[in-house]
């Protein structure tokens, strides 16, 4: 007679199962025990490697129920050999498998600074390359008018461009009023930098600090936040690791640039 063996732990005291999500590179998640945020770099058998926003390096053992992603408690296992191809960007696009890179247009898309090139290739690339669209950086908007003017925009060579705290009556817009015309379009966000586009959520802070008149942006942030405020370049490239889609930033700056990608490619 087979023996039973009844699991007499009141319901309350068992634990609630947990979802198993696959260690992939770029997800960011904190080990429980000790706190520890990080993107996944690496995943070998029985461990993984995260690194957190300042570039150090961890290894945690793939234990069950050993961490948390978006705040919720998940076993991580490592991932299957052969991913499964995306259907969408990370823009949110329907991914084209196998799509060639178009030849570039006439037309171009200028942001204000490097970081806003790298921010919208992290975002946007996937689209801007089958679109054949060229993103370029202007290292501010004092020579906008002289750089429209070299370009030589006209219907089949559109220019879209990106500007940084273009709000009324600011030297940016001032300057933006000079360059529109039916074949160029300017817009932008309101952020007095591009870092602020990206969701606080995304990096795992309750808000974008506020920073005096007068002070550098970027370093007050940095000192605020507790970040090297002596190599902001690094504390930017880990805010861009933490950025995997159009759901890491704000819409402020998703409209605009979708704006423009439309503005460039239409016919």
């Amino acid at each position: 007679m087979r023996s039973y063996n009844p699991d007499l732990t009141p319901p309350w005291k068992k634990s609630a199962p947990v979802p198993e999500v696959p260690a992939d590179p770029d997800l960011v998640v904190e080990e429980v025990t000790t706190g520890f945020c990080g993107a996944v770099i690496r995943c070998e058998a029985g461990t993984v490697t995260l690194e957190d926003r300042f570039g150090k390096h961890r290894v945690f053992p793939l234990e069950p129920r050993g961490f948390l992603l978006e705040g919720r408690v998940v076993t991580l296992v490592r991932p299957v050999s052969g991913p499964s191809r995306p259907t969408r960007t990370a823009s949110g696009s329907v991914a084209v498998p196998g799509a060639r890179a178009r030849v570039a247009r006439a037309g171009r898309i200028y942001v204000e600074g490097r970081h806003d090139a790298e921010l919208v290739e992290r975002v946007w690339g996937d689209d801007l390359r089958i679109e054949g669209v060229v993103v370029e950086y202007l290292e501010g908007v004092d020579d906008l008018p002289s750089i429209v003017a070299e370009f030589g925009p006209g219907p089949d060579a559109r220019l879209g461009v990106l500007v940084d705290h273009l709000v009324p009556g600011s030297k940016e817009s001032g300057i933006a009023a000079q360059v529109t015309s039916p074949d160029v379009l300017v817009v932008g966000h309101p952020y007095i930098d591009v870092w602020e586009a990206v969701k606080p959520s995304a990096l795992g802070i309750p808000a974008w600090p506020a920073v005096p008149r007068g002070q550098d942006w970027k370093t007050g942030v940095c000192r605020a936040l507790g970040w090297p405020s002596d190599n902001t370049g690094a504390v930017w490239q880990a805010i861009l690791r933490r950025v995997h889609s159009y759901k890491d930033l704000e819409p402020e700056l998703l409209g605009r640039v979708e704006e423009l990608i439309d503005f460039v490619t239409a016919p």
